[in-house]
């Protein structure tokens, strides 16, 4: 990598923060429609910083009513060198509970190095730090090493449909020899790592209805159903106490890592109570006691419930049984799991727990299977060789048990290698009260996805 790129990422790096805290104040919260006008602005704030920085071809592409936008732009200049797909997104989880919130979530506020913000470090902060990285070689050489192609997103956090219809329907646009997904996380901090799998998920929405409408439990208590109680006997059946999901065939494509994977792992610097205490705080770990922590979070399957929605939840008392209520569940599903089988199974044994009086719907909201990459892939060893550069240590290969759609999608019907470079730490609070992103990293990443760009197009001239 040439010293001008390197000085010019030293020298801008006020200028990066005061960019990423202009993206963070937008509240491009997905899954609001309310939201929709910041999500426009999101994708055009993008644009713009892509066409500043010498960029062509920039989009912003659909954005119809219940469609977020993509954005896209390429630079091609690089005749006869790789060309690497850039992938990010834009859109953000909801912030509540907002009174847990230290400073406002739309507020970026920096302290003790890292910066607080919905959406800091999932996954504006690591999209941003794309967008910087590309633009050290366009300003300080007036050019890059290699081509490059940016396809940015802002259905993440809901699925992803539009870019799941977009990816198949353009892959000669989008054709590439290699994918980087910058939105995984770094085993510890200092600690350079490449995610080489990720769990796939169903989500889904449980109805269960009873009655025409609420009732008065004094005058049918006792005799009408109620679909708050069905739909905790339904979720009680479906996992016991001792982590184990009930539903009949759910495990049969379910396999073990290799030895290696699992002897790698063992050797990571891992600390479950330290965990416990740092990460969750929380008083005790639950799961299914045959197998380690580590893989509980990464290589078995899970249902967990996001929430329960129906009856009277305000202030004081209302003596109703609701007719109708919904509870959020998802399963996050490990190699090999075929997401329509689950969901099959998931329905099926759903029906069968169903109480007497209680009619319950399945909705799928999204379904995505897992993803394992080859980590003696040359695009992968190049991404570690480019971490291990700036953060001085030998780089590691973890799981990550979160979900990432597109890496299966890139894989599939792309056919390039997906380098998941990542940035975030264990305790930036993704999807939680006083999200946040490591600052060191932040610049870090930039350097690092530079060295990698740089490496990539050496290594293709040898």
């Amino acid at each position: 990598m040439g010293t001008a790129t390197l000085e010019y990422y030293q020298a801008n790096r006020e200028r990066f923060l005061e960019g990423l805290t202009r993206l963070l104040k937008i509240p491009s919260i997905s899954t609001l429609p309310e939201h929709q006008p910041d999500i426009r602005r999101a994708a055009e704030f993008l644009a713009e910083e892509l066409r500043t920085m010498g960029m062509v071809g920039v989009e912003i592409i659909g954005g119809r009513p219940g469609q977020h936008p993509l954005v896209y732009a390429e630079w091609l200049g690089a005749p006869g060198k790789p060309t690497i797909v850039l992938y990010g997104h834009y859109d953000v989880q909801p912030p509540d509970p907002l009174d847990e919130w230290i400073s406002p979530p739309f507020e970026p506020a920096v302290r003790n190095d890292n910066i607080y913000a919905r959406g800091a470090v999932d996954d504006k902060g690591q999209t941003y730090l794309l967008l910087k990285a590309v633009e050290g070689f366009m300003k300080a050489e007036g050019r890059l090493p290699l081509n490059v192609k940016f396809l940015i997103e802002g259905e993440e956090e809901v699925g992803g449909e539009h870019i799941e219809q977009f990816v198949p329907a353009h892959t000669e646009k989008l054709k590439a020899d290699a994918a980087v997904v910058c939105d995984t996380e770094m085993f510890a901090k200092g600690l350079p790592t490449i995610t080489n799998g990720l769990r796939g998920l169903v989500y889904t929405e449980l109805e269960a209805r009873a009655a025409a409408h609420d009732l008065h439990s004094g005058q049918y208590g006792g005799a009408a159903a109620n679909p708050m109680q069905a739909l905790a006997e339904i979720i009680c059946g479906l996992k016991g106490r001792d982590g184990k999901i009930r539903i009949p065939g759910f495990y049969r494509r379910v396999k073990r890592p290799g030895k290696l994977e699992l002897a790698a792992w063992k050797r990571l610097p891992f600390s479950a109570k330290k965990m416990l205490k740092d990460e969750i705080g929380g008083t005790a770990l639950v799961g299914e006691k045959r197998f380690s922590v580590i893989e509980r979070m990464w290589s078995r399957p899970t249902l967990d419930v996001h929430g329960f929605r129906g009856g009277f939840t305000g202030e004081g008392a209302k003596t109703v049984i609701p007719a109708v209520s919904t509870a959020k569940i998802s399963m996050r599903l490990v190699p090999e799991m075929d997401p329509k089988e689950v969901v099959r199974q998931f329905t099926a044994y759903v029906k069968k727990l169903t109480p007497p009086g209680i009619t319950t719907k399945v909705r799928v909201i999204s379904a995505a299977p897992a993803t394992v990459i080859a980590t003696n892939n040359h695009y992968v060893q190049l991404a570690a060789e480019a971490m291990e550069q700036v953060f001085k240590h030998k780089t590691v290969y973890m799981r990550s048990g979160g979900s990432i759609p597109v890496a299966e999608l890139f894989s599939v019907h792309l056919g390039t290698p997906v380098v998941m470079m990542g940035f975030g730490l264990p305790d930036d609070n993704i999807h939680a009260p006083n999200e946040k992103f490591h600052l060191p990293n932040f610049y870090g990443g930039i350097e690092s996805v530079g060295r990698y760009l740089d490496l990539v197009a050496a290594a293709n001239g040898k």
